[in-house]
């Protein structure tokens, strides 16, 4: 499905309200929340009354053919209103189009998209209600619709509405998923767990505060349905994905380390950076405090860092300089931040890095430890840097732990440590590639789990590099060790590698039929297909099925690994 043509799919969804699911059935873009590839729709939607608005219209890449299904079914000259959840560049393609059909059109947007949305169009005249919360929107015939504010770092503008004719909620970015298909609601959405909750992961948890606000300011709409701007309309899961969007954000909140993490954007690739970096560090236990510095009071920086662990800043490099927001922010750390609290810099550029390298080097002069080598992306970032930059922020967040642990000493083994440390467990090498991105880990916590289809399970733990490569539908291979020569295998992938470094270059290797790497010097290899993952704890546990494999020595042993306890290797 991957190569069908990108298209619009229209349906009614309630009492004159239709959905325009622009579908893309391959990955939109290089931004880590995308990296499952499933495909994803920008949700617009269009209610006709005795007024008319269309909320969402949807990027660039579908301006045309957008455009095309709207006025197959309705008189754009007869539009009233544009309602925006938030104002991103990459809108602006098709809202500059609408205009030059329509030139009639109101805006309605929060009071940061209305900044956001006149720099967007480079035109300072346009017609825009702004709403701040109390307004309403009359559209006729009971269609009288309210607002709801819902900031968050990377979206400051963002703003819900909600319909009382219909009860639909319009929800922007919250409660979304990246997943492409024919299904307009999410009947079976079990199906939808597993990206629903990486979307949050994504997208929601570095700014997992500001969502709790959110989901207190919508809990006291009665709502039949979330109409939202990715993935299926929530109505079938709507209690519960609500309930799971409060315990998610309640993980975030009540984590003892956090990292503050201060940025800027010009033109969103650093954002894009900052929110794979977060990524990174949320799936290895520790928080994200997100910061836009464009937004943000001197003094909720100052708090933040104080409560932080760490901090890292992200900068853009504008004529030769950092923003001035960011050098605000800086002057804020450097006064505020200890020397003992760990550190980091990233940015993106067009030319030349100046701001970034000006980040670096002040907070080396002031003698700050950096959690992760200082990341300078040229343009826009490939999913080779995305990597690096999830493996970066885990990087960072182990080392702030390891940091922690220090200061409380670790206890000895309880005898129950030690009989579970008992459970005996082959010593394999996990090994995945896909496309530019490539990983692997030593695993001793493998057991077979169906006879048909041969299945096997892999407990994967969450701050693990490889874990982005075992989501379902991923492929890799499981290479187990022989007995007598595992040492020198196991050595090789017990060393730390640095962020996006090839942990294949010193190694004997051929590939597989997926591109995953066979260690040659294994005793025998299975090639495997993720079917499913379970959350268990710190770890994913991961079931999948064996589509091949090979015996590459029929005289050896399989290496088994002994261990001390359950909490030690």
């Amino acid at each position: 499905s991957k190569n069908k043509p990108r298209d619009v799919q229209v349906f009614p969804i309630a009492t004159n309200t239709r959905i325009l699911r622009s579908r893309s059935w391959s990955r939109l873009r290089f931004e880590i929340e995308y990296a499952l590839a499933k495909g994803t729709t920008a949700n617009s939607y269009l209610i006709e009354s005795e007024k008319t608005a269309i909320i969402d219209p949807p990027g660039e890449t579908f301006t045309q053919i957008y455009l095309e299904a709207l006025q197959q079914r309705f008189h754009l000259e007869d539009l009233d209103y544009v309602i925006l959840g938030h104002v991103n560049p990459n809108r602006a393609a098709t809202l500059k189009a609408l205009l030059e059909i329509a030139p009639q059109i109101t805006f309605v947007c929060s009071n940061p998209g209305a900044i956001n949305l006149r720099a967007a169009l480079e035109n300072p005249d346009l017609q825009i209600l702004v709403m701040r919360g109390e307004e309403t929107l009359d559209l006729g015939n009971g269609h009288n619709l309210q607002f709801i504010p819902t900031p968050n770092p990377r979206y400051a503008d963002q703003l819900c509405t909600y319909d009382p004719q219909t009860e639909i909620l319009y929800t922007d970015k919250l409660f979304g998923a990246h997943v492409c298909g024919d299904q307009v609601f999410d009947e079976g959405w079990e199906v939808y767990n597993e990206d629903r909750r990486y979307y949050f992961d994504c997208l929601m948890a570095p700014h997992a505060r500001q969502v709790e606000t959110a989901l207190d300011k919508l809990a006291d709409f009665p709502v039949r349905m979330y109409a939202n701007g990715h993935g299926p309309l929530v109505r079938y899961d709507l209690i519960d994905l609500t309930k799971a969007y409060r315990e998610w954000s309640q993980q975030q909140t009540s984590a003892d380390l956090t990292v503050a993490l201060i940025y800027a954007s010009a033109y969103g690739n650093t954002a894009t950076l900052a929110q794979a970096i977060a990524r990174g560090i949320t799936k290895a236990g520790v928080a994200v405090e997100s910061i836009n510095c464009e937004f943000t009071e001197p003094e909720e920086i100052r708090v933040a860092v104080e409560k932080a662990g760490g901090f890292i800043i992200g900068s853009p490099t504008l004529g030769g300089h950092a923003p001035t927001p960011v050098q605000t922010a800086l002057g804020i750390v450097l006064s505020t931040a200890t020397n003992n609290k760990l550190a980091g810099a990233f940015g993106s550029f067009g030319w030349s890095g100046e701001a970034v390298d000006l980040i670096e080097g002040k907070l080396k002069d002031a003698g700050y430890r950096f959690g992760f080598d200082t990341i300078r992306v040229k343009f826009k970032p490939d999913d080779a840097t995305l990597q690096l930059c999830e493996e970066a922020g885990t990087d960072f967040a182990q080392a702030l732990k390891k940091a922690k642990k220090v200061r409380s000493p670790s206890q000895p083994a309880t005898t129950v440590e030690q009989a579970v440390g008992r459970i005996v467990g082959s010593l394999c090498v996990l090994t995945a590639k896909e496309g530019d991105r490539s990983s692997a880990m030593l695993a001793s916590w493998v057991s077979q789990a169906s006879f048909n289809p041969p299945g096997l399970t892999i407990a994967v733990a969450k701050d693990r590099a490889v874990e982005t490569l075992t989501h379902t539908g991923n492929k890799f291979v499981l290479n187990i060790l022989k007995e007598g020569n595992h040492l020198g295998l196991m050595k090789h992938f017990l060393k730390p590698f640095g962020p996006g470094q090839d942990r294949f270059a010193d190694v004997a290797a051929q590939e597989a039929e997926s591109g995953s790497p066979i260690l040659t010097d294994a005793l025998a290899y299975l090639e495997c297909s993720v079917q499913n993952r379970m959350e268990s704890g710190d770890h994913w546990l991961v079931y999948a099925t064996v589509e091949s494999g090979k015996l590459l020595d029929t005289d050896g042993v399989t290496a088994v690994h002994h261990r001390k306890s359950a909490t030690h290797y």
